[in-house]
């Protein structure tokens, strides 16, 4: 078994368990690449290394990150050809470390929707999906991934849901969505329909084809730059700033704010909120109440007043 055939293997195996393994696939499909142009039979630690390093401008956990998958690959691989070597642990030394989150403003995404519908678009689709998107993230917390993973179906425009299906963790739910992001997304729909027949993703790229992370990623990167959001690295790299995932950060704090605003008790909110964001815990809720500034200052507020009664 080649080690190209042993990939598609392990990833029919690995998705069949319920995990999506959208990236690792693509990054594996890379390092195969990387293997057969060096002529290589079996995986190798050094090999694996060269690899992970090929990028040397980019972060150590971007190497660690790289080298992580290639592992779980190698030592599900191993059982069945006892060449492959399975790369050490912790060989970068690179602890993950969840990024500070970025807070927008309305007025910051209202810029970034107007930069993305002027994106180079011969039929307008592109820059309408990706205006589209931003808006959709904005308005109801998903995660990047799970909103380019809605199908037609899952988009109920009469009631005003999504069901986003299977996403981190292989959970479930239903996603109730605003008028007007209900209005949005039929405009889009309706748009989308009369360029091309109804196939299975709800966003679509200028052909037609469901939308890839990579790509997306790339692009919010260039609108950000476009609007003084992040800085121009003038090479092939995207730099630093704002990300697609902290459209999600946003809604979750505002929505902490407002509660906080409001004198409720967050405590015993924060599990809804916790449920509408698909988090498997409640403590990954309450990390955003840590990570932005405001929110911690209103929760010690809030605790203050409380021992005072």
């Amino acid at each position: 078994m080649s080690i190209r055939d042993a990939l598609a293997r392990y990833i029919a195996i690995r998705r069949a368990l319920g995990t999506q393994l959208r990236e690792p696939a693509m990054t594996l499909g890379h390092f195969v690449d990387f293997l057969e142009r060096e002529g290589a039979g079996f995986i190798t630690a050094d090999l694996t290394i060269q690899w992970a390093r090929e990028h040397e401008h980019v972060q150590r956990a971007t190497w660690a990150r790289r080298l992580s998958m290639v592992r779980r690959f190698a030592a599900w691989l191993h059982a069945f050809d006892p060449r492959t070597e399975v790369p050490p642990k912790r060989l970068f030394n690179a602890r993950h470390r969840r990024n500070k989150p970025y807070i927008f403003t309305d007025e910051e995404i209202g810029r970034l929707m107007v930069e993305a519908s002027r994106l180079p678009s011969p039929k307008g689709l592109r820059a309408l999906t990706h205006a589209t998107l931003i808006g959709l993230l904005a308005s109801c917390g998903l995660r990047p991934g799970e909103a380019l993973a809605l199908d037609i179906g899952d988009v109920d425009l009469h009631n005003g849901i999504l069901a986003v299906r299977l996403t981190k963790f292989g959970k479930s739910r239903l996603v109730p969505i605003d008028d007007s992001t209900r209005a949005a997304l039929a405009h889009y729909a309706g748009r989308r329909n009369e360029l091309y027949p109804p196939t299975h993703a709800f966003l679509v790229s200028e052909r037609g084809a469901r939308l890839r992370g990579h790509a997306v990623r790339r692009t919010f990167a260039k609108v950000s730059c476009g609007v003084g959001l992040r800085a121009p690295t003038g090479s092939w790299r995207i730099g630093r700033g704002p990300r697609l995932q902290d459209m999600r950060h946003t809604f979750a704090t505002r929505k902490l704010v407002e509660w906080y605003g409001a004198g409720l008790d967050v405590t015993r909110e924060l599990p809804k909120l916790s449920t509408y964001l698909g988090h498997v815990d409640v403590s990954h809720t309450y990390w955003y109440i840590e990570a932005v500034p405001e929110l911690l200052r209103l929760a010690t507020e809030r605790m203050s007043k409380g021992g005072a009664q």
